[in-house]
């Protein structure tokens, strides 16, 4: 063992018991007993003790915003759907709006489609491997309207939790 004295050994055990990360581990050895080693030889020190050290605890969510449908509204409101698709008030339903998956994955992406607007207009999508959102109109310069944009990422949600993505 890398010379701690078994008194030495009972701290280290502790401060590892008391969950420790091993780089802290490490600063407290050489300030505390005047031992510098490498990672590797902490890593060894560790073993030879026989603790293993805790995982560090994962961070807390922070609480949901509240849904739509829980939040007061007008009385005359009815409950809203998770899946379902409001349009602003007076503004186009933006219904009919068709996205399709492709059966081969376009390059660099992990998963791939095509999209097809209220107005007929089509579009390519894609999500990236770093999970970033792509969409690429046919006809250069169009921009769907909101309505068919909120449209299409509510049938692309259920698409993919319908293929396990």
């Amino acid at each position: 063992m890398a010379s701690l004295s078994p008194e030495q050994q009972t701290i280290a055990r502790q401060w590892i018991a008391d969950g420790m990360k091993l780089s802290d581990f490490q600063r407290r050895l050489e300030t505390d007993f005047a031992l510098k080693l490498t990672y590797m030889e902490v890593r060894f020190l560790i073993d030879d003790l026989k603790v293993v050290p805790k995982d560090p605890e994962p961070p807390k969510a922070p609480p949901a915003p509240p849904s739509p449908a829980t939040t007061a509204g007008p009385a005359s409101a009815a409950p809203v759907e998770p899946d379902e698709v409001v349009p602003p008030e007076g503004g186009p339903a933006g219904g009919d709006v068709q996205v399709t998956v492709d059966a081969v994955t376009r390059p660099n992406a992990m998963v791939s489609g095509r999209v097809r607007f209220s107005d007929g207009k089509g579009a390519a999508w894609l999500i990236d491997t770093y999970g970033r959102p792509g969409l690429v109109a046919d006809e250069k310069g169009y921009r769907p309207s909101q309505p068919d944009l909120m449209a299409f990422q509510a049938a692309l949600e259920r698409e993919l939790s319908r293929l396990g993505f």
